[in-house]
């Protein structure tokens, strides 16, 4: 697993009109080739009426698997400008449908890939970008006497907050480095003057919007 990368926040849609064609880019976040093709396939059957429903992903660690497709258009006119979109972002697993509606005005060889290549970023700038950061998750048992302080000294932390469940007793599950185990280990030690019990748990990304 990376220990960090970017990729799409939500899935989304956005929709800009060049020359009186609509150009529609459909973003997700895709982690598999065949949940990227399921996507494309939604999208295609959806705006079954379009003149083209032109694709391109991103998917695994190493972008093993980058796959464009023109449907239509002439040769490298649109599928490979929104795949340059998703490499010059950084991005991995994202994968982009541009729908285009014609207008009736050719857009020509070169305005197709500006038209493409700006419909996927500003697309991209609509659903936004997340950096996703590998993290251990840690859980700290205590009593409901103490939540009220300790929550306040996690979110004013650096150990961000995952989430907190009311049980028999509350636990409170952060984000820490793994570096920096044993320093959360004796802060939260301190904080809860031995009374909490702390286990280490499972890796989980966290993500910050970029």
């Amino acid at each position: 697993m990376l220990q960090k990368y970017l990729t799409v926040k939500e899935a989304g849609q956005h929709e800009i009109n060049i020359e009186r064609s609509r150009f529609i880019a459909h973003i997700k976040r895709a982690e598999s080739e065949e949940e990227a093709h399921e996507f494309i396939n939604t999208i295609k059957k959806e705006h079954w009426n379009a003149n083209h429903n032109c694709s391109a992903y991103m998917i695994g660690e190493h972008n093993l698997i980058q796959k464009a497709n023109d449907d239509g258009e002439p040769s490298g006119t649109a599928g490979v400008p929104m795949l340059e979109v998703l490499k010059k972002r950084g991005l991995k697993d994202t994968v982009v449908v541009v729908t285009r509606y014609f207008g009736g005005i050719k857009l020509g060889a070169g305005g197709l890939i500006r038209a493409y290549g700006k419909s996927v970023s500003e697309g991209l700038n609509a659903v936004g970008i997340v950096e996703r950061t590998l993290m251990r998750v840690m859980k700290t048992k205590i009593e409901y006497t103490l939540l009220g302080k300790v929550e306040n000294e996690v979110r004013s932390s650096n150990f961000p907050l995952k989430e907190i469940h009311y049980l028999d007793t509350v636990e409170i599950e952060t984000y820490v480095e793994e570096d920096k185990k044993e320093e959360f280990v004796e802060w939260m030690t301190e904080l809860t003057n031995g009374q909490g019990i702390i286990t280490e748990h499972q890796t989980d990304y966290l993500e910050t919007e970029m």
